[in-house]
This record gives structure tokens, C-alpha cells and sequence, in this order.
């Protein structure tokens, strides 16, 4: 049995495809997607790359240690022996 598509279509979507599909028209392709921003991407990169490493130099090594401790467990949380 074919999956249905979980994606519902505008009834004006429906006719305008029809139309184009009809007239022999190339449908022109747009995407749904936005487009992110190429500056404020690699801007957050930076960020992020800092990020971590700056954290980790403020916590004190117990805290890190139960932190890293607590994300093994949920790691391995669900694996089989």
C-alpha cells in the first residue's frame, strides 16, 4: 500500500499546476525552503567554535567530569549488553 504524503497542498497550488501541466508550460521551481543568510551563518559558526571551549575553561574539572559522565549514560542508555 503506497504511503500518502504527510505534505497537504493548497487547492491554489493544485490549479495552478494543473494549468501549467496543461498549457505545456515549464513549471518553474521554487524552492519551499528559505534560504539562510551566507554572513550570519558563518557568524554563528565563529560563534559556536568559540563556544565550547570557552564553557569548558569555566567549569571546574568535577563539573565537567559529571557532565561528561551524564552524556555517556544517555549515550549508552538504550544499548544492548
Amino acid at each position: 500500500m503506497p504511503k500518502r504524503s504527510s505534505k497537504k497542498e493548497d487547492i491554489n497550488e493544485i490549479a495552478f499546476r494543473v494549468v501549467t501541466e496543461s498549457t505545456s508550460e515549464p513549471i518553474p521551481i521554487t524552492s519551499a525552503k528559505k534560504r539562510k543568510n551566507p554572513a550570519a551563518v558563518a557568524l554563528g559558526k565563529l560563534g559556536g567554535k568559540k563556544g565550547g571551549r570557552a564553557r569548558a575553561e569555566q567549569l571546574d574539572p568535577a563539573r565537567r567530569r559529571e557532565i561528561a559522565s551524564n552524556a555517556a549514560r544517555a549515550r549508552w542508555k538504550n544499548k544492548p549488553d
